[in-house]
């Protein structure tokens, strides 16, 4: 006799639990999507105007380098999300990181006020990639930082509309669709969010054709 696989999530209802004991600690694991969004987006404008004004790097090649910092951003998200988000604790200590990062987003999906990194972190994060972007690329940077932000706040909003929102009858449905099947199929696929594109390079998009019609359709707003 087969087991019975174990479900997806513990709750598919807008329920955001308790993670830390501390209020406080607590408190700074949330966050309104519209926040951070903000923060990447007023960064991100910031060092397009540094670019232009304090560097010799023409439109064209400011351009470039925005469209290569989103594309950037895309295979880091797949990788981040696959290799951290998802990886095989072989501790107790590793199991909780994996918990706290990513593990409860699986277990309460809906909960609106964990669907993106808070604010402190968001900042903290965002001036990190400055200094090795900087040291890096050195004046190309901040090009390319602009557009890595800007695919990260992208993503926060293709990650919040899935969760939250039905999907539209158009060509972006098929975000919804992905996103469904990486939380509720019994695979471990699809780790792209904003963008399936290094799910199909690496291979990691459903073995079995059908499984975004159903399997996913009851468990979410598909």
């Amino acid at each position: 006799m087969e087991a019975t696989p174990k479900k997806a999530y513990l709750s598919n209802d807008n329920v955001s639990p308790v993670l830390f004991q501390n209020k406080w600690l607590d408190k700074l694991t949330r966050t309104h999507i519209a926040v951070p969004v903000s923060l990447f987006f007023i960064y991100s404008a910031g060092l397009l105007y540094y670019t232009q004004t304090s560097t010799d790097l023409g439109l064209p090649v400011t351009i470039a380098l925005f469209l290569g910092g989103l594309l950037l951003f895309t295979f880091v998200e797949y990788h981040v999300h696959k290799g951290v988000y998802h990886m095989e604790p072989s501790t107790e200590r590793k199991a909780k990181i994996q918990y706290t990062m990513h593990g409860i987003h699986h277990d309460y999906p809906k909960d609106k006020q964990r669907l993106a990194m808070p604010p402190a972190m968001s900042v903290l994060v965002a001036t990190i990639l400055l200094v090795i972007f900087r040291v890096i690329l050195g004046k190309f940077a901040f090009a390319v930082l602009a557009g890595f932000l800007i695919g990260y706040a992208m993503y926060l909003i293709v990650h919040y509309m899935v969760h939250i929102f039905r999907p539209p009858n158009n060509i972006i449905k098929a975000l919804w669709v992905n996103h469904s099947i990486h939380h509720y199929s019994p695979e471990e696929v699809m780790f792209g969010v904003s963008s399936p594109l290094w799910d199909y390079i690496y291979g990691t998009t459903p073995k079995r054709r059908g499984i975004d019609v159903t399997e996913v359709k009851v468990e979410s707003n598909l």
